[in-house]
């Protein structure tokens, strides 16, 4: 008996039909794995602008502590003003009573008399003798007082710039890495001055 061969025959569509199939699902799977790779997602990293805390502070002192984060600094830069503000306001009061006071004595009018109102004892400007010298004092309180009218004035301003400064140089360091990786060790080192041994301390920084 001789076996007979089947031979399996395919058609022409049949084959144009598994060509097509494995075409697409070869591309398929290759822009699939190569599609994370085109997409390139980037993360936008927010800027802390130094500029922006400088014009802050400028417009409204404290402001641009609240920018950096630093709202510990607010109190402190207020309750500073208000002091400022306190002793500006007490020493003009002073000038303008020892100024009326010195106007008052000067100008020979028994009718204007306000350097009564002062507390001192009458003698110093009843007396012909001593008037002199206590309208010299007068004097000396006027200008006293403006001198530190005027100096806490000058205080304020350069407090008022500090604030802008202090803003100013906190948004700079805002990203700065201060992470544990950034480290100062001091440790006891060998040294070696005049052919002797001798202790020192090494500092030695980690980054």
């Amino acid at each position: 008996m001789h076996k007979t061969k089947k031979s399996i025959v395919f058609h022409r569509p049949f084959i144009w039909l598994i060509t097509i199939l494995f075409l697409t699902t070869g591309f398929s799977a290759y822009s699939q794995n190569n599609a994370p790779d085109s997409i390139k997602t980037r993360k936008t990293e927010v800027k802390h602008s130094p500029r922006k805390a400088t014009i802050y502070s400028a417009i409204l002192p404290g402001l641009g502590q609240i920018y950096n984060r630093k709202y510990w600094k607010v109190p402190l830069i207020y309750g500073g003003f208000v002091t400022f503000g306190y002793f500006i306001n007490f020493n003009n009061d002073q000038y303008i009573k020892f100024k009326r006071a010195y106007s008052d004595i000067i100008d020979g009018d028994p009718g204007t008399n306000s350097f009564k109102d002062l507390g001192v004892n009458p003698i110093y400007y009843e007396d012909s003798n001593r008037i002199s010298q206590f309208t010299e004092r007068l004097k000396g309180a006027k200008d006293g007082a403006r001198r530190n009218r005027d100096l806490v004035i000058i205080s304020t301003a350069a407090f008022y710039a500090a604030n802008i400064i202090d803003a100013s140089v906190d948004a700079h360091f805002f990203n700065f890495d201060i992470g544990d990786d950034l480290t100062i060790n001091w440790v006891p080192a060998p040294m070696m001055c005049a052919n002797q041994k001798l202790f020192g301390i090494q500092c030695k920084f980690t980054f």
